[in-house]
């Protein structure tokens, strides 16, 4: 099996990882944009993979998956550092990086393989982002949003995509980003400082 690395830090994509470590699962529209997001949040994040995830083809390609027949969400994997970075930091970058009410789009992007996912390997993780997602609910319609249509479940199989997708904006500084917010800032709780 050959051992591919991550193009900025150089940590083995499929190599064991540091005790203490947890992984969860971001579905946020074009994986190229939302990953560059999860590994510019500093040396918290060990680990950030594109891949999909929540399908029912098994180990699908870039082409099924676009062809919304596989069922898969275009998703980073984040493996990440509690004792450096918390949960509700990342949850904060997830809702405040892309339109939740969009259903099986971000913007341009159309299609279920762009819907916003959050795909969980922990109980702990499942009951932060659930009351994330009402906490941000709250602050979304008050700006006169509609409904946030992204699932929360267990994390499913990850499918890591094809090498030329990892770390895409790093490789191709100027490749496409389609991401974008709605401006509306998620009430961070004092303890995820």
């Amino acid at each position: 099996m050959i051992t591919r690395h991550h193009f900025i830090n150089g940590h083995a994509l499929n190599g064991p990882l540091p005790p203490g470590a947890e992984e969860i699962i971001f579905g946020l529209g074009c994986f190229w944009g939302a990953e560059r997001k999860f590994w510019q949040l500093g040396p918290g994040v060990f680990l950030t993979a594109v891949g999909y995830a929540g399908g029912l083809t098994p180990h699908p390609t870039y082409e099924s998956v676009c062809s919304g027949g596989s069922g898969h969400v275009e998703v980073v994997r984040v493996v990440y550092l509690p004792q450096l970075i918390s949960l509700e930091k990342l949850l904060q970058l997830f809702w405040e990086s892309h339109d939740p009410t969009q259903g099986a789009r971000q913007g341009n992007d159309i299609g279920t393989q762009y819907r916003s996912v959050i795909f969980t390997t922990t109980a702990e993780q499942l009951l932060k982002a659930q009351t994330s997602r009402t906490a941000y609910q709250n602050v979304l319609l008050q700006k006169g949003y509609g409904a946030i249509t992204t699932d929360i479940a267990p994390a499913p199989t990850f499918y890591i995509a094809e090498d030329y997708h990892q770390q895409y904006l790093a490789k191709n500084p100027n490749g496409y980003c389609g991401l974008g917010g709605t401006g509306v800032l998620y009430p961070m709780p004092a303890s995820g400082q």
